[in-house]
């Protein structure tokens, strides 16, 4: 089991620089996005290449909503995510304050698209940000444009005594009745 306070004590320390190529560190093991323990993930791997981060996905049968088609919010999910690991190259954690996501067309299960993500501007506390995502031919798919904030660790505390551990894959945690 992995407190909010063990996740935060790693987490914050993701941080700092990464060089250009570098896989840069899942966000925490149970990320929705990007955690590798987590079953219900897209378990996103992400690198950064200059002062963008890249990523190649593949939505399958846990992110449909219509058949064949990943469901809206998954999209979204991916999306606010990479976000998330532009935060890295900017030395502080920040949060989501507003998404928009445009869909261009079906984003299929089963096809591999290139994600990307830039920093557009800073302006104090607020990061713009945008992403792409293309099909193998290079058309787009899908487009985000975001608002980051950033906070201090505090924020992130605030819920830590009020959320349970988190658990590995097939462990409930539970007593059993």
């Amino acid at each position: 089991m992995t407190s909010v306070e063990e996740i935060l004590a790693t987490w914050l320390d993701k941080f700092k620089p990464h060089e250009d190529g570098a896989l840069l560190p899942p966000h925490h093991d149970h990320c929705l996005a990007c955690g590798p323990d987590n079953p219900h993930g897209h378990h996103l791997v992400v690198h950064r290449r200059g002062e963008e981060v890249h990523a190649v996905h593949v939505f399958d049968q846990r992110h449909v909503g219509a058949p064949g088609i990943a469901h809206g919010g998954a999209v979204a999910t991916v999306l606010d995510d990479l976000f998330g690991f532009l935060l890295y190259l900017t030395g502080a954690p920040a949060v989501t304050r507003q998404l928009e996501v445009r869909y261009d067309s079906p984003v299929l299960l089963g096809v591999a698209y290139e994600l990307v993500a830039k920093i557009v501007r800073v302006e104090g506390r607020k990061r713009f940000v945008e992403a792409e995502m293309r099909d193998t031919s290079g058309g787009s798919v899908a487009f985000a444009s975001a608002l980051f904030l950033r906070v201090d660790e505090a924020h992130f505390r605030q819920g830590a005594s009020n959320s349970p551990p988190l658990v590995a894959p097939g462990v409930s945690g539970q007593a059993a009745p």
